[in-house]
C-alpha cells in the first residue's frame, strides 16, 4: 500500500513568526504575590538537595492553577510560553536552582540530560569544540545551535545571565514546517517519515549503537510528532555502518532546514535574567544564535535547563524507545547510560 501523508495540521500549534512577534499572550509576568509564594516554598527546601525537590515539598497553592494553564498552552496550544520575573539577580545560584526546579515539578518530572545523570543542566560556554570533539555538545560552546529538538516532552530554560551580544533564542513550529512541505514538496516530506541515524555523541545506553534511528516526522494515534537534530544526523555519518545521506533524502533535510530558517516561519526572542522559557519538543524546534561572551567569568552567559516528562503528554510510537528509553507517559525521555546517577550540580561541569 502506498504511503499516505497525514492531513495538514490545524489549530494553535500551526503558527508563523510574524503573528507571534506581534503578540505577547505567550508571556506570563510573575506578580509580587507569586514571588512571595515561591520564596516561602524556598524556605521549606533550605536543607533539601535540588534533585530531591518534589511538588509536595514545594507548595505553590495560588500559582499552581496559573502554571497548569501555562502547561496546557505549551502542550496543547501554541507549543511554548515564557514566564518572566523570577528575581535571580537577588538570589544565590542555589536559591535560583531550587526555585526553578520546584516550579518545574508543576510541569513534569526532571530527566537526565547527559551521561553524568544531570537532571539540572547548565547551558554555558565551557570552551568545547563540537566540530572536532565527538563527545562535545553544542550547549557547551558559543556556536549557533541550529534548530533541533531535545529528548523529552518539554524543555525549560531559566536565564541567569545574558551574553555580551547575541545568544538569542529562536523558535519555529515543526507543524508549520510540515504544512509548508505538504503544500510545496510532498515528495520530499514522505522521505522524512523514514528513519535517519542520529549521533548519540558518546552517550550510549547499555546494549545500544552509538547512534539512534528514528524518522523526523512520526504519526501515531492522531498526533504528528517530530524529533530532529541535524548537526547530529550529520555527525552520525562518521560511523561506517550508517548509510550515506544523498539524493532526495539529503534534499528533504535541506528543505526542512530552509523552512525552519525562514523568517516567515520562525521568530527570535531575547532573554532577560529571570525568564523561564518552556517549549514542547514534539511540535516545536528551538535554536540559539551564536554569541560573544564577557571576559569576566562572573558575567558570562548562563542558563539552567530542565528536561521534563509531562504527565498529560501525547502518546509516542514505539520507535521513540530508541532515544527515550521507554515511552510511558510521564516517565520517559532523558539519557541514561551505565553507571550514571541522577544529580543536580550547582556549577557547570
Amino acid at each position: 500500500m502506498k504511503f499516505k501523508l497525514p492531513e495538514k495540521i490545524e489549530g494553535p500549534q500551526n503558527w508563523y513568526g510574524q503573528e507571534i512577534k506581534s503578540s505577547n499572550e505567550w508571556i506570563y509576568t510573575l506578580t509580587n504575590q507569586d514571588i512571595k509564594e515561591i520564596e516561602s516554598a524556598l524556605k521549606l527546601v533550605k536543607n533539601t538537595d535540588v534533585a530531591a525537590i518534589k511538588r509536595n515539598n514545594f507548595p505553590l497553592a495560588s500559582l499552581e492553577s496559573k502554571l497548569r494553564r501555562i502547561s496546557d498552552d505549551v502542550m496543547n496550544g501554541r507549543g511554548f510560553a515564557l514566564i518572566r520575573g523570577l528575581p535571580v539577580e537577588d538570589w544565590s545560584i542555589e536559591q535560583s536552582a531550587k526555585a526553578y526546579f520546584g516550579i518545574g515539578t508543576y510541569f513534569g518530572s526532571a530527566r537526565s540530560q547527559n551521561a553524568s545523570g544531570h537532571v539540572l543542566g547548565h547551558v554555558r560556554d565551557l570552551g568545547r569544540d563540537a566540530v572536532n570533539d565527538p563527545s562535545a555538545r553544542i550547549y557547551q560552546t558559543t556556536e549557533r545551535q541550529t534548530f533541533h529538538t531535545d529528548s523529552c516532552d518539554m524543555v525549560a530554560l531559566l536565564c541567569l545571565k545574558t551574553a555580551k551580544s547575541g545568544g538569542e533564542s529562536a523558535l519555529v513550529s515543526s507543524m508549520t514546517i510540515y504544512n509548508e512541505m505538504y503544500e510545496q514538496r510532498p515528495d520530499l516530506l514522505e522521505l522524512l517519515f523514514q528513519p535517519f541515524a542520529t549521533d548519540r555523541r558518546g552517550e550510549v545506553p547499555a546494549g545500544k549503537k552509538p547512534y539512534f534511528e528514528i524518522p523526523v516526522f512520526n504519526y501515531f494515534e492522531g498526533y504528528l510528532s517530530v524529533i530532529y537534530a541535524r548537526r547530529y544526523i550529520n555527525s552520525a555519518q562518521r560511523f561506517d555502518d550508517v548509510p550515506t545521506i544523498e539524493g532526495k533524502k539529503l534534499e528533504a533535510l535541506e528543505f526542512f532546514d530552509t523552512l525552519a530558517n525562514d523568517p516567515r516561519l520562525n521568530f527570535k526572542m531575547t532573554f532577560e535574567p529571570g525568564d523561564i522559557q518552556l517549549v514542547h519538543n514534539h511540535t516545536m524546534l528551538h535554536d540559539r544564535t551564536d554569541y560573544i561572551d564577557w571576559e569576566d567569568e562572573a558575567k558570562k552567559r548562563h542558563l539552567l535547563r530542565l528536561w521534563l516528562a509531562v504527565p498529560n503528554a501525547r502518546p509516542l510510537p514505539q520507535v521513540f524507545e530508541e532515544r527515550y528509553g521507554k515511552i510511558d507517559i510521564g516517565d520517559r525521555g532523558g539519557i541514561i547510560v551505565p553507571g550514571s546517577k541522577l544529580n543536580a550540580p550547582l556549577i557547570p561541569v
